[in-house]
């Protein structure tokens, strides 16, 4: 069962802002410097390309996923195995901008399992109330909290 992230209007500001800060930096200094080289020129707008490439493939590919013994989560290149009996405890959350995220926007979900390097993974599945009733099919054991039932 597949989950595709829900994107709020706060995280399009945000992603907005960083994209005309990646667009400024990379474009904006090829009109100021004279004398420059064409492969300079063309060295500069392949890593715009790419940066900007890898951030929207990341950012468009996110979705959560239901396997047999894990939930799968990625987002572009990062992807993330958590499997069920590791699952401790699930949480709303507003913190986006700390920890290990995989989310677009303000309305998230903490997962807290043992395997992590962080210890958590931060999620914003569009349909939030049914992923955490599958969640919960899947990991009777973990512990539900902050949620309205």
């Amino acid at each position: 069962m597949k989950f595709k992230t829900k994107y709020d209007k706060t995280f399009r500001v945000i992603i907005s802002i960083t994209f005309i800060i990646i667009l400024v930096s990379f474009l904006l200094p090829l009109f100021f410097e004279s004398g420059r080289k064409p492969y300079n020129t063309l060295i500069v707008l392949s890593l715009f390309i790419l940066t900007v490439g890898l951030l929207l493939w990341t950012l468009i590919s996110i979705q959560y996923v239901f396997r047999e013994n894990h939930l799968f989560v990625k987002a572009g290149p990062i992807r993330s195995r958590i499997a069920y009996e590791d699952i401790t405890k699930v949480s709303p959350t507003r913190q986006i901008l700390s920890g290990y995220r995989l989310l677009t926007s303000m309305d998230a979900i903490e997962i807290h399992y043992h395997s992590g390097l962080l210890g958590s993974v931060k999620v914003s599945p569009r349909e939030q109330d049914r992923f955490i009733s599958e969640l919960k099919k899947r990991s009777p054991h973990m512990k539900v909290e902050g949620f309205r039932n």
